[in-house]
């Protein structure tokens, strides 16, 4: 008479193979685009009978059980079989559809019995502290748009709207949480995508999205990478979601986190009783400034789960491409280590060379499977092509955030205007550089919190100049080269510092000066949209030219961008003092006149209303800054203004 043990070996061998022989292979090798079609929870249909197919990596492990609602947690009812060729444990069972609450038990080689996991690959999990997977169908792939990728394209206008979903805009309840609650999906659709229209915002970008346990990380310690968080609703909540964006002409990128993963049990860490996802010393696998581990990208089936999970975003939900987080702590072996606390490549340097290589062929498979699709490096250092073609040495990505121009003009904006002539490289140096990668300017979530005050309270000066200021600052940064990114709440001149946990305080607009500086951005985005000169060359010397970039004496700098046609220029001169000089003269490469398209000075915004006479200057033949003719301006305080060249 066989024991229990003897009758299930015996269920699980006759059971017929679940994964395909070309899938086992592939999945082996590391080298499956879509992991996620084969790994995880599948509702299917087999031989007529609806059920879930289970799969989950755990080469290590000596048993894998799935455990749920369905069978009272208890891995002794469904344990599962393990194909060695790949190390994967599969098994179908039936009757099991959407909605079941599932996780894996797994005991590690030596008999220890391991913490029950979450599937790495789940498409929907628990709301937390509740940690469970849940089995949800496969969202249908996306068409490629070629609309879609030309408005991702370098040479279209990008101007991006940074939000943390969570404390954007929150709904009163009636609880006892005064903060509110957070919105959903659709009522996200409703509101945040008709507002980020109406300001003019060429793409939504949203902190990370995937499922994560806690709230204070603002989803960049993530354990769900496949699971959009169930904070906002389901699945297919967020699948209308893009859609709508879309219907809207509005991009959306999400940030993207491959750098590191939290501790949580649940989560990869430790995943077979083994290092299975996370590099096993800790001088390669532990990170030391989140407390969060690293994973091992020299393993092809841990770099195949994320490159997997990048096309999952792009193609399964269409969003237009991915910001990829700390890329500058994934790029060297010794990020934020003292000496002998790193180990380094084999060649003995400091450079991640298996972090390299995953870049590189991340970067290729979206370029190749998904061409309408961006990938964006949030990068730090100077680390060479990070936004040039891996075919000339480069990492791949489309776009870099300018990290360098970023720090530097937000310590010149803070600095008192009477000692801003003493450091008026901080302004300028950006454009040394400026086409060495194609850079996105970002005035992000990390400049808004952790003690550093709101942008418009790092401005100097009484009210009004603060105001002044961060107008003047906004007006340089939409004619600077480059595209743009600004966090939510920055558009209005939001005063303390942002707080993940309440909404922006929307309030705020009730005052004028506020309600100013949102009516400046609106237009910012508008004109920037309508005029290919501020955009179309961003990342080429001959969309830039300086007129003058040496009066550091009257802090003033003026450039010229150009567009592809040769008549299409618009000059852009800043005046970083709160004198007005009023008859200014500035040299302007052809005759004819120059109409003022934008003043952040105007009343409309809360400014002073200083400009040239009805806004409009006529070239003279008089040579200066190097040109055969300029005009004279009436430069108001503490601000930018545009003007347009009419024959």
């Amino acid at each position: 008479m066989p024991n229990s043990k003897e009758v299930e070996d015996l269920a699980l061998l006759s059971m017929p193979p679940l994964l395909s022989d070309l899938d086992v292979w592939l999945l082996a090798e590391g080298t499956h685009l879509r992991p996620y079609e084969v790994l995880g929870a599948h509702p299917l249909a087999l031989n007529g009978v609806k059920g879930t197919r289970f799969a989950v990596w755990a080469p290590n492990a000596s048993r894998v059980s799935v455990v749920g609602d369905f069978n009272f947690w208890d891995g002794r009812q469904n344990p599962m079989r393990l194909r060695p060729e790949c190390g994967v444990w599969e098994l179908f069972l039936p009757s099991i559809a959407e909605g079941a609450l599932y996780k894996y038990e797994l005991t590690a080689s030596d008999g220890t019995l391991l913490p029950t996991k979450a599937d790495p690959y789940a498409r929907q999990s628990e709301m937390r502290p509740a940690t469970a997977s849940v089995v949800a169908a496969l969202p249908s792939m996306v068409a490629a748009s070629p609309t879609r990728q030309q408005a991702n394209a370098l040479d279209a206008p990008v101007s991006i709207y940074e939000v943390h979903l969570g404390s954007w805009r929150r709904i009163a309840d009636g609880s006892n949480d005064s903060a509110g609650r957070w919105l959903n999906w659709d009522e996200l659709g409703d509101t945040l995508i008709t507002y980020a229209k109406d300001m003019g915002y060429t793409h939504l970008e949203l902190l990370p999205i995937s499922e994560h346990p806690f709230d204070g990380s603002w989803g960049y310690q993530p354990v769900g990478l496949y699971a959009p968080t169930s904070r906002y609703g389901d699945p297919q909540g967020f699948v209308r979601f893009v859609a709508r964006c879309h219907a809207e002409g509005i991009g959306l990128i999400l940030d993207w986190v491959p750098a590191h993963f939290p501790t949580d049990t649940h989560g990869l860490g430790n995943f077979d009783g083994t290092h299975l996802y996370e590099y096993a010393d800790p001088r390669e696998g532990f990170h030391n400034d989140w407390s969060t581990l690293i994973y091992n990208l020299g393993r092809t089936e841990v770099s195949n789960f994320l490159i997997g999970n990048a096309l999952y975003w792009l193609e399964r939900y269409g969003v237009d491409g991915l910001r990829v987080d700390a890329v500058a702590s994934m790029l060297y072996r010794d990020y934020s280590r003292k000496a002998g606390e790193w180990i380094p490549n084999k060649h003995g340097g400091r450079e991640n060379l298996e972090t390299i290589a995953f870049l590189k062929r991340m970067n290729e498979v979206i370029g190749t499977e998904r061409p309408q699709a961006v990938t964006l490096a949030e990068e730090s250092t100077a680390f060479p092509a990070v936004s040039r073609p891996t075919y000339v040495g480069g990492l791949g990505f489309h776009y870099k955030w300018n990290m360098g121009w970023m720090n530097d003009t937000l310590a010149y904006m803070a600095r008192d205007p009477i000692h801003r002539k003493h450091h008026h490289g901080e302004i300028t140096f950006s454009l040394v550089y400026a086409f060495n990668e194609n850079f996105v300017l970002p005035i992000s979530h990390d400049e808004v919190v952790h003690g550093k005050g709101s942008l418009l309270n790092k401005m100097p000066g009484d009210t009004w100049q603060k105001f002044a200021n961060l107008r003047a600052y906004y007006g340089f940064m939409f004619g600077h080269p480059g595209k743009k990114l600004l966090f939510m709440g920055c558009e209005f001149g939001q005063e303390r510092e942002w707080n993940h946990d309440q909404s922006l305080d929307w309030h705020l607009l009730d005052n004028p000066m506020h309600a100013g500086v949102q009516r400046l951005m609106r237009d910012l985005n508008h004109l920037y949209k309508e005029t290919p000169a501020l955009f179309q060359q961003d990342f080429v010397p001959a969309g830039f030219e300086w007129i003058e970039h040496n009066d550091s004496e009257r802090s003033v700098i003026s450039f010229i961008r150009h567009g592809l046609a040769d008549s299409t220029f618009m000059v852009v001169v800043t005046n970083f003092t709160p004198v007005a000089q009023k008859g200014y003269r500035l040299g302007v490469p052809q005759a004819g006149s120059y109409k003022e398209r934008l003043n952040t000075d105007s009343a409309h915004y809360g400014g002073s209303n200083v400009g040239t006479p009805l806004g409009i200057a006529t070239a003279q033949p008089i040579a200066c800054h190097g040109k055969s003719h300029s005009i004279l301006l009436d430069l108001p305080p503490l601000a930018t203004v545009m003007l347009e060249w009419n024959n």
